[in-house]
């Protein structure tokens, strides 16, 4: 297949969606090819079932417009970075060779989202190292829910090394000042209905009451978080990203967003 632009990994079906799907969308409107690859697939959850999250995520990546999506086996809520589970990964990263990767933020409350960060960000680095050899087997149980049902085998001819360029963290939900906002104005309802795609998640039930806040009281989060973000950049919506490098600038003149 071909290679994926950007690439977020999460750890769960629905965390993209909530941290940087109005990013994705975006740039798969401007012709990119983006992906999702969710490490566990939601047998944990207490409401619905992994078969019900699998048929959502389709969706939702379909509403995203994301090329390829993908999940793998790793046990929900017991994310670990292991060399097994890194070696997946790279295995992925190799054979959908994204130049951009998102990974969630290194600190949070849930363990799978902190683990998934250093587990993805150590994956990126092994999947560059010339001399490591990763067999097929290494791929591990892929549920491919966008893109071909061949794409399984996506790195059967071609697993030389591949590095991301850039490793991006989205910041939703941490309490850090962001890098970087991405304007999502325009994407943001897509966006806000993409995650209410699960619905076995957040229509408004009897399981789960009191762990899951009301349908409308999501949205009212959702768009409150982004108008936030947005206006510290003078747009309506936007999604925060923190990155650990020092930007470069070429350019006084163009830089965006007044100060005063």
């Amino acid at each position: 297949m071909k290679s994926l632009d950007i690439l977020a990994i999460a750890a769960h079906r629905d965390d993209v969606e909530q941290t940087c799907g109005g990013t994705l969308l975006k740039h798969a409107q401007r012709g990119l090819r983006t992906g999702i690859l969710d490490l566990t697939r939601g047998e944990m959850g207490t409401r619905g079932t992994a078969a019900d999250r699998a048929r959502e995520s389709a969706d939702s990546g379909k509403l995203l417009q994301v090329s390829w999506r993908g999940a793998l086996d790793l046990p929900d809520g017991r994310v670990e970075n292991t060399w097994e589970n890194r070696l997946k990964v790279a295995y992925w990263l190799r054979a959908l060779r994204p130049r951009i990767v998102i990974l969630p933020y290194w600190e949070g409350r849930h363990p799978d989202h902190y683990t998934t960060a250093t587990l993805g960000y150590e994956a990126c680095f092994a999947a560059g190292l010339k001399k490591l050899e990763i067999p097929l087997e290494a791929s591990g149980s892929i549920e491919i829910v966008v893109g071909s049902p061949d794409d399984h085998r996506a790195g059967g001819d071609d697993l030389t090394p591949h590095r991301p360029y850039k490793i991006l963290y989205a910041t939703l939900y941490a309490d850090v000042r962001p890098t970087f906002v991405v304007d999502i104005t325009a994407q943001f309802e897509a966006r806000t209905q993409s995650l209410f795609c699960y619905k076995s998640q957040y229509q408004d039930q009897q399981a789960g009451t009191g762990l899951f806040p009301q349908h409308a009281e999501i949205r009212a989060r959702l768009d409150a978080m982004a108008r936030f973000y947005g206006l510290l950049a003078g747009v309506d919506y936007a999604e925060p990203f923190i990155q650990k490098e020092v930007g470069l600038v070429e350019d006084l003149m163009s830089i965006p967003v007044q100060s005063i």
